[in-house]
């Protein structure tokens, strides 16, 4: 049970079948990413968007304890997505993934496909659809934007998580109970989401006080918005 609840997945977790199904969920997902990347990137946001990967890779090297013997890390897909935007979120939260499982082994190569489902875009999709759905409350002030990323990041992991969970279901190691799996990496994670809010929250105050022209879920499609002071 406990190689189950590391959200790098390494090889053998899940069988071949289920490993190429969502091989190929990941280069068709990446390749959305780049395509809305593309449209998304300029001379101004591009810079954020390297800083954005950069801090992920960093912080994903550093895990905090939950529990004994178990340690989580952050995701990054929301903070990506609030920051930079959906589509160059996950091609970070990607780009990271790959690089983790090509230089420092962390995650298997044959579930690399499967990580970047989780992490890359079920988790990051599902954090930035949290943050569009409250984004009149984050513009409300300093407080309201960092509530906003808070639930956002934690519904990222959750997210990413029950992601893990299908792709047990349908691949993994049939002597243990999905019941079992799905309460303990759920359970889990909900607890490293506390984690992941917190930072995600601070991370992205910090840059809004500084920049708020920077931060893509500021920005919406007009000109950037100003973060109102609570009344």
């Amino acid at each position: 049970m406990s190689a189950t609840v590391a959200m790098h997945m390494s090889d053998g977790l899940i069988n071949a079948p289920t490993s190429l199904i969502f091989g190929g969920v990941a280069v068709v997902g990446m390749a959305v990413a780049m395509v809305g990347a593309r449209r998304d990137l300029d001379d101004r946001t591009a810079p954020m968007a390297g800083l954005v990967a950069a801090f992920v890779f960093a912080t994903q090297m550093l895990n905090f304890p939950i529990l004994p013997g178990v340690s989580g890390h952050l995701l990054g897909g929301a903070l990506a997505a609030i920051l930079a935007g959906p589509y160059v979120g996950a091609l970070c939260v990607g780009i990271v993934l790959l690089v983790q499982a090509l230089v420092f082994a962390d995650g298997g190569l044959t579930a690399l496909g499967a990580n970047i489902t989780n992490m890359a875009l079920i988790g990051t999709a599902a954090g930035y659809l949290v943050a569009v759905t409250l984004r009149s409350f984050a513009t409300r002030g300093r407080a309201g934007l960092a509530a906003v990323a808070f639930l956002a990041a934690f519904v990222n992991t959750v997210a990413a998580s029950l992601g893990f969970v299908l792709q047990f279901a349908m691949g993994g190691d049939a002597t243990f109970s999905l019941g079992g799996v799905t309460a303990t990496v759920v359970g889990l994670h909900a607890l490293i989401g506390i984690g992941e809010g917190i930072i995600t929250a601070l991370t992205v105050t910090a840059v809004a006080a500084a920049r708020p022209d920077l931060v893509h879920l500021l920005r919406g499609t007009g000109k950037p918005l100003e973060i109102r002071s609570a009344a």
